[in-house]
């Protein structure tokens, strides 16, 4: 896998319109993507680029997702298994977590629920390096044990929604994320409200974050560099600033 790549993916749905815009939207998200129409030609595939994570339809003309899980399973492939399904039927849910499966979307789905689910799995599964629950963008840190933040040492006072917020444009760091992302994401689902609450709390973010002033050994004070930006027209990123 490229180094520069969040995960390896593997793609397997037949319907082709379904599939290419799976594997166009993860590309871009970040991820290594191969696709399969079948589920003969899934376990292939999964065998030859043992992926981190499996996004497996569960109707396939040939194999069904779940005895392609099944398969997998007996061979002594661990990926997480995320099943599309078409059907909101509870005992295909159950099925599908009995086989080994982790997760399931219901068709049709949003682009932005897939991307959520699939990270969830990933942190969930994968081994963290040392368990460590400090996540940091340049001089920025957040505990996501103690919920502490702070920015070159100083303690940051954030409500509920701003933490969630910035945690979400920090587990994302370097990459622009949309408001309808970041509506999903915070605000959940269901939120009816207008996008330009986003902006509120990006703003509220930028002068609690990014406007604050430090006194360095010698006794000078300076403004930190700013990390959140506005790319217009797109959405928002957070990263640290350029050395």
């Amino acid at each position: 896998m490229n180094k520069n790549t969040e995960a390896s993916l593997v793609v397997v749905d037949d319907e082709p319109s379904i599939r290419e815009l799976l594997v166009a939207s993860l590309h871009f998200a970040g991820y290594e993507v191969a696709a399969a129409a079948s589920g003969s030609e899934a376990i292939e595939v999964i065998e030859q680029t043992q992926p981190d994570l499996i996004l497996l339809d569960v109707m396939l003309p040939d194999i069904d997702g779940f005895t392609v899980t099944r398969r997998i399973r007996q061979e002594g492939i661990t990926a997480p298994v995320l099943f599309l399904t078409a059907r909101d039927d509870t005992q295909d849910k159950v099925m599908g977590l009995t086989v080994g499966g982790d997760d399931y979307v219901t068709k049709p789905f949003s682009l932005e629920e897939v991307v959520a689910r699939i990270r969830a799995i990933l942190r969930r599964t994968r081994e963290p390096a040392e368990d460590n629950p400090i996540i940091r963008v340049g001089d920025l840190e957040i505990n996501e044990d103690s919920h502490d933040v702070t920015r070159a040492g100083q303690p940051i006072e954030l409500s509920p929604t701003e933490y969630k917020l910035l945690l979400y444009l920090m587990d994302n760091e370097g990459r622009v994320l949309s408001k309808a992302q970041i509506l999903d994401h915070v605000w959940q689902y269901d939120w009816g409200g207008d996008a330009a609450i986003v902006e509120s709390y990006i703003s509220y973010l930028r002068k609690k974050v990014d406007d604050i002033t430090v006194t360095d050994e010698d006794g000078t004070t300076h403004k930190v560099q700013p990390l959140i930006e506005t790319k217009r027209g797109i959405g928002y990123m957070i990263r640290a600033p350029k050395e």
